[in-house]
């Protein structure tokens, strides 16, 4: 099982995010955890300077935007 860890304030592109990978998740049949993180705190530790950003098993794959359909997928596959 894949960890996610989507990093940003809670505004609704972070949202948004975490539901997509959900979803395309599901839609694969591939089980994993979606954890928000929103402590600045904890942002930080990963130096994320843009949010949303995306991070697979706690390494930082994605930021400052809303990951598309296929790049998902990718980190779904690997």
């Amino acid at each position: 099982m894949k960890h996610f860890e989507v990093l940003g304030t809670g505004c609704k592109k972070c949202v948004t995010t975490a539901e997509s990978i959900e979803r395309v998740a599901q839609e694969l049949g591939e089980p994993v955890e979606v954890v928000k993180v929103t402590d600045p705190a904890k942002i930080m530790e990963y130096q994320v300077m843009s949010t949303p950003a995306v991070a697979v098993d706690g390494k930082v794959v994605h930021s400052g935007s809303i990951p598309d359909h296929a790049k998902i997928v990718g980190w779904l596959k690997t």
